[in-house]
């Protein structure tokens, strides 16, 4: 797979963390920034996450122009994806002022490129994907606790968010973490992905992991009333390949 670029094929391979909102993505990105991967100018604190989104405005601007483009929003998805030539050109400088600047792998977060990644697809830019995902009552919690979205629609955003995120890995094989893994685990999986990334899977000189458990917003209850049937049906597809 690959990302449309201009810069040289000889750089180094880029790394998309793909996810929904709400489902460890932030902690991720974090976690491998800390290992090494570049990502240039990102948020590190926001009110809804005190170590930052780790976003880069940037993209997340041109992912909302591309979904306006298409009739949708992050949390209305489009049935189709559509974009201008604008948006290409600003699409390619992005990745090549990331290629550009990065002394070794790049990459970047944003929940809404599992919606807009066929945009970022094309050009000769390699790239790895990872994904994450987290209980869909956790993330609908969540969802709730920030913004007020009613359950049954955060369930629902649940759904359609990791079935694309499903299909996509069906198409890439990429690696998949849950955010509900013990702590420990978690910590051990994440290092275990850096490493397979060509990340440095160590902590850095000074400080602790970027991992918190109380990153992990809203709780961690999972209990409720029973999943509809079509959002058990991805949790199920999700756990099997995580597990493989």
């Amino acid at each position: 797979m690959s990302l449309a670029s201009t810069a040289s094929p000889a750089k180094a391979p880029g790394i998309v963390i793909l996810g929904m909102h709400r489902s460890g993505t932030s902690c991720l990105t974090g976690s491998l920034q800390q290992c090494g991967l570049y990502l240039g100018q990102v948020h590190e604190w926001n009110p809804h996450n005190r170590k930052g989104n780790r976003e880069s405005q940037r993209i997340t601007a041109l992912n909302d122009a591309v979904l306006d483009a298409s009739g949708g929003r992050w949390d209305e998805p489009p049935a189709t994806l559509r974009w201008t030539p604008a948006h290409a050109a600003e699409r390619d400088d992005i990745i090549a002022r990331l290629q550009g600047d990065a002394p070794g792998p790049w990459g970047f977060k944003d929940p809404r490129t599992v919606l807009t990644l066929p945009f970022w697809q094309g050009g000769s830019a390699d790239v790895r994907l990872v994904g994450t995902y987290r209980h869909p009552w956790r993330v609908a919690r969540s969802l709730h606790a920030r913004g007020g979205m009613p359950f049954d629609q955060g369930l629902e955003l649940w759904r359609q968010y990791n079935a694309r995120l499903l299909d996509y890995r069906r198409h890439h094989r990429f690696p998949l973490l849950s955010f509900d893994l013990p702590d420990g685990e978690y910590r051990a999986a994440v290092a275990r992905l850096a490493s397979a990334l060509g990340l440095e899977p160590g902590l850095p000189a000074t400080g602790e992991g970027f991992f918190e458990p109380g990153l992990r917003t809203a709780g961690q209850e999972t209990d409720g009333p029973a999943l509809p049937p079509s959002v058990a049906a991805v949790l199920e597809r999700l756990e099997q390949e995580a597990g493989s």
